[in-house]
Parts: structure tokens; sequence; C-alpha cells
């Protein structure tokens, strides 16, 4: 169920086992919880969801893993369409310094990028299973989208992706993020499942992509600590 950026959802049906939450390890091959997890249905309220019940699944289903959230120094940077974040690129593009706390290159870190929406359309070379993406991935995208913010390990590639090139041309690799930005504006097929979230309608995927933008930018042009 899709939410406006900003709103919580009244009531959002999660599935969760009893005594911690499901992980990709206890499924069997075709997806599915043995018989000695139980999944019962839990119904939340708006009230739950600002309370932060819905908080660990966020942290545990970021973009690149089934991990943890970023602990690295950050700005605050939220963008909700992938022109606000076209803007903040060709700034920090400009700019003759950019103190970081990102542990990949600027190049690096807007390759992983481009990889991340060109493999909405071209499909993510590996997925979690059906059963993730549909609970604990949808959930916690819907977290991220009613925050405006995510939340990520910012030095986990995206499973199966090839590797960074750490000391690749800037210039190329910024042209190849716009590139893919706009590879995704024109492309009116049907898009990929996000390997964590599963499907996503177009404006639902923008918005997820504007996140991990904003996540990765908020790692440059950080003031040093006094």
């Amino acid at each position: 169920m899709a939410t406006a950026l900003g709103e919580a959802p009244d009531q959002v049906l999660v599935r969760q086992p009893e005594s911690s939450y499901l992980k990709d390890t206890d499924l069997d091959i075709d997806g599915h919880a043995p018989p000695h997890i139980s999944m019962p249905t839990s119904r939340l309220t708006r009230r739950h969801l600002i309370a932060g019940t819905l908080a660990p699944v966020a942290a545990c289903c970021a973009l690149g893993t089934a991990g943890c959230q970023s602990s690295t120094r950050l700005r605050d940077l939220r963008f909700a369409t992938l022109s606000e974040a076209q803007h903040e690129l060709d700034r920090l593009a400009r700019l003759a310094d950019r103190p970081q706390t990102a542990a990949w290159t600027w190049p690096a870190t807007l390759t992983h990028c481009a990889q991340s929406i060109r493999f909405a359309l071209s499909g993510y070379p590996q997925a979690k299973s059906e059963l993730f993406q549909r609970t604990v991935g949808r959930a916690a995208y819907q977290v991220f989208a009613w925050r405006g913010q995510m939340s990520h390990d910012l030095s986990e590639p995206t499973p199966g992706a090839p590797a960074l090139p750490i000391q690749a041309d800037p210039q190329t690799a910024l042209a190849e993020l716009h590139e893919a930005i706009e590879a995704f504006h024109r492309h009116t097929g049907e898009l990929q499942p996000h390997f964590a979230y599963g499907r996503l309608s177009k404006a639902e995927y923008e918005l997820a992509h504007a996140m991990h933008l904003a996540n990765h930018l908020a790692a440059f042009d950080i003031t040093p600590q006094a």
C-alpha cells in the first residue's frame, strides 16, 4: 500500500515472527517459511508507526543489505524527486573541495547510484526472496517514504553489482548518472522489482532513488567539526 510523502498510513498489515524479524536465511528454496516459524499478522495504527514500531524493520532492510543503518556523520538532505537530486549533484560537482565522511570516492558513489537506477530498468543481479520483499522490504519502504529520508549502510554495494571503479573519472561518472536518471524518466515499460522492496510503481521508484541519492550525497560537503 503506497502512501503520500509525509503521511503515515492509518493501518498497515505487517507480518513478523513472534520473537524476531524473519531473515532470508529462515526461508526454504521456494521462499516459504518453515513450519517452526510462526507468522502472525498484527495491525499497526498510525500511533504505533510514530512510536517507532516499524523502525527496526527499516534498519534491517535498508537498500544495500538486511543489515544496519549508517552511523556516518551526514548532512540532513532530503529529495522527493530525481530532479531535486540532480540540482544537488551539479552543485557538488562544481565544488573544488568536497569534504566527505563517505567511505567511497566521489566517482564510486556516483557509479553506485547510477547502477541502482539502471537495475530498476534491466533487473537487479541478486534479490531478496519474494516473501522478504512483500513483508520486511515493503514495510521498510513505507517507513522511509513516510519520513522522507532513507538510512542505509553507505559502504554496502548493490548485491551482485559490478565492482565500483574507485579512481574513475568524476566527469564521466557524473554524466553516466545523469544519463541513468534520464533513461529512467524516458522509460515507459514495466519496471523490474527492487531487490529488497519488491514491486514499486514508477512514482514509488523515483522516490526510492531520490532518497537513495540523498543518503549518499549527504556524506559530501561536510562541515568540519570544531
